[in-house]
């Protein structure tokens, strides 16, 4: 068998599993497998594989046919065009998450002290500072696992300008251990409804941290509490960037209005869904 026929026969495994992109997943698994990228694949395709291959390879396709994420098999995920490590004590960065980066990275100037609450692997605060300059940054969680996986992905700052720079990473229950004042703050906390989760792919609902996902009974737990204590942190005339459930904007609108905040604005993402909301924090002079 040779490497482009085994990559034909994992992409039908996946296939005939009902995997949706098992094209993708098969090809990733056999690079992760064999160490070769994309085009190394393609110049080895006639490359005859021998039985060890083959039975590392089936390893692999089972883990996938178990509905566990490509990503976790293969310990990195891609995220605003860099490779952040994660395991199951982390969420799996997604495409929605970027478009939140990526309002944030629009308004956010050189210079800034960011918090990024219920950071995770710390793909928001590391992107944004890899690709922004200055910025202090501060990631907070309650996970102490996820903030080890935080941690690790400090990796993706190397090569910027000026050497290092250093991340403060404090395991916190929301803003129970945050101290001073920060320009921004940022989150995607948990905020799917709890019986909503049991609905989920099982590739979600059976791998990925139920703490990551599970914003209580309405899904707003999360952002009672954001909006009741963020502005505590934030500078005057602060602004405050949250991901949010494609029809949770009404609900977490009001609950900033009726704490410190105001200048309310509700994002779309390239689906049409509601994604993000900024608000400003309102102090006194």
């Amino acid at each position: 068998m040779t490497l482009s026929e085994l990559l034909s026969y994992g992409q039908r495994r996946l296939s005939e599993a009902g995997i949706e992109d098992h094209k993708t997943d098969a090809s990733i698994l056999l690079e992760y497998m064999t160490g070769l990228d994309r085009s190394g694949l393609m110049l080895g395709r006639d490359k005859e594989i021998s039985p060890e291959e083959k039975e590392n390879f089936d390893v692999l396709l089972q883990r996938r046919l178990s509905r566990e994420p490509v990503q976790y098999i293969t310990g990195e995920a891609d995220f605003m065009g860099l490779k952040f490590k994660v395991s199951p004590d982390v969420l799996i960065p997604r495409f929605d998450t970027e478009f939140l980066t990526e309002e944030l990275m629009r308004e956010v100037s050189d210079g800034s002290a960011v918090l990024d609450m219920c950071t995770g692997s710390g793909c928001i605060l590391l992107s944004l500072m890899r690709y922004k300059n200055g910025i202090l940054g501060t990631g907070a969680d309650i996970s102490k696992e996820a903030l080890k996986v935080a941690k690790e992905n400090e990796s993706v700052l190397e090569g910027k300008t000026g050497g290092h720079i250093p991340v403060s990473w404090i395991r916190s229950d929301m803003f129970q251990s945050i101290t001073g004042e920060f320009d921004y703050i940022v989150s995607n906390p948990p905020y799917i409804r709890t019986e909503v989760i049991k609905t989920l792919m099982p590739e979600v609902r059976d791998h990925e941290p139920y703490k990551a996902l599970d914003g209580d009974k309405d899904g707003l737990k999360f952002y009672r509490v954001i909006a009741k204590d963020a502005g505590k942190f934030l500078k005057k005339h602060g602004r405050l960037f949250l991901e949010i459930g494609y029809d949770e904007a009404e609900e977490v609108i009001r609950l900033l209005l009726e704490n410190s905040f105001t200048d309310t604005e509700v994002l779309k993402d390239y689906s049409g869904n509601d994604r993000v909301v900024k608000a400003t924090v309102k102090k006194e002079q």
